[in-house]
């Protein structure tokens, strides 16, 4: 390298020129600073650590499950420690029944997060890429689709793109999870009624300055044909009262900094739509804190701490909506564990023990479940994640579940698939 600048020093001297530049671009895409990632004043933890009174045993009417992607029972303790203190709780941790789910995918290995919502989502496992499929390739339905075959709403709120593997659990069916463009039309197809994070590049063809979409389709412009309400930023999504919304905030993943809505907006206003629109029928909402798992595969333990909080406050959105309804159950878990992090005495700052990263990977390890709401007394004990999806049908008395797509919408989706295939390539 040293002896390449010697000889052209012209192309090194504008490359150290253009530094500040490249550096400036790439800070402007993102929107924040190292200390904005791992700032922490606006969290505020419970002023109590009782577990809250669950309402009356019974059938749920709505079902908010919160995920937090790559989150351990570590994570959780690293951002209690921080947060709240040692002797302090997290909002999700004040849920009073508790569980421990087991991970792995259909070959016994450490999962990802496509394996593992086809299980949570499903009731199935099946190996790591697939999504809404088993390891031959069946695909089979999701809850939610299930659900929505009775009328139910659906709701999707997340700080990825929607098309990533967690929310697009909720109605694709597809062999790869990196079939983003597909996923966007299934997802679309599915008339979710809300549906709020990142992603936007999917939606659009690739004539457009953002767009990724190789078969030139403008699928924003056909959802708002199809009567969506289409809002791109915190002011558009907090006028929006009800009917179906499509919130797109960045091209890609959300900087999960303002002006963007907060995952706790997000899921303040998803709420409020699900249960103005149509109150009669009851909602199945999906809540994911996505960059935890991103956070702990750079094994950035106050990044981490950060997206572990903000996950926690939309969990508290949904307690608290619960609380007052009555008839809605809270589940919070995480599709699998990140990075392997250990805890440790020592302090890299008041209250904090020392975070130790054996991986940048996946891991094994058990997570939490907490749940709060009618039927959660059903949610305790050891489970595996393909429990959760099978317990709730339980509870809200479905009898064909898990069952596989009928053929015919399968093979329509297979061909979509690999027309899909062919116009990318």
């Amino acid at each position: 390298m040293i002896s390449s600048s010697r000889k052209h020093p012209v192309v090194s001297a504008a490359i150290f020129l253009s530094l500040p530049l490249l550096f400036w671009i790439g800070c402007s895409s993102w929107h924040y600073t190292v200390s904005e990632k791992s700032d922490i004043a606006f969290y505020q933890p419970p002023q109590t650590t009782q577990l809250l009174d669950n309402p009356d045993p019974g059938r749920p009417r709505n079902i908010i499950l919160c995920i937090g992607d790559g989150m351990g029972t570590n994570q959780i303790a690293l951002a209690r420690q921080a947060a709240a203190g040692a002797a302090g709780r997290l909002w999700m941790e004040r849920m009073p029944y508790t569980a421990l789910v087991s991970t792995h995918n259909v070959r016994g290995e450490v999962t990802d997060s496509a394996a593992a919502i086809t299980a949570i989502l499903c009731g199935i496992k099946t190996r790591n890429d697939r999504l809404g499929q088993d390891e031959k390739g069946v695909n089979w339905i999701s809850l939610p689709q299930r659900l929505r075959s009775d009328g139910c709403r659906l709701g999707v709120v997340v700080t990825s793109a929607i098309t990533h593997a967690t929310p697009a659990g909720m109605a694709a069916h597809v062999p790869n999870r990196d079939l983003e463009a597909r996923i966007a039309e299934q997802m679309f197809d599915a008339r979710i009624d809300v549906l709020l994070g990142g992603g936007r590049k999917y939606w659009l063809p690739d004539s457009e300055p953002e767009g990724f979409r190789a078969d030139r389709r403008n699928l924003l412009a056909e959802a708002q044909r199809a009567g969506y309400t289409l809002v791109r930023n915190q002011q558009q999504l907090q006028a929006v009262e009800q009917g179906r919304v499509l919130g797109l905030f960045q091209a890609e993943a959300l900087t999960t900094l303002p002006p963007e809505p907060s995952l706790q907006e997000m899921t303040q206003a998803a709420l409020r739509i699900l249960t103005n629109s149509k109150p009669e029928k009851p909602f199945f909402l999906l809540i994911e804190g996505s960059q935890i798992d991103w956070a702990c595969h750079a094994n950035q333990e106050e990044v981490c701490i950060r997206q572990t909080l903000l996950f926690d406050l939309a969990v508290r959105e949904a307690l608290n909506y619960a609380a007052a309804d009555k008839q809605t159950l809270v589940l919070v878990t995480a599709d699998h564990e990140t990075g392997e992090l250990t805890l440790s005495g020592g302090s890299l700052k008041p209250n904090l023990m020392k975070a130790h990263w054996s991986s940048k990977n996946h891991s094994a390890a058990q997570v939490a479940l907490f749940a709060f709401g009618p039927g959660a007394e059903q949610f305790t004990g050891v489970l595996d994640n393909t429990e959760i999806s099978r317990r709730i049908a339980h509870l809200l008395g479905i009898e064909d579940f898990p069952k596989t797509l009928p053929k015919k919408r399968a093979a329509a989706q297979s061909t979509s698939i690999q027309m899909a295939s062919i116009l990318s390539n």
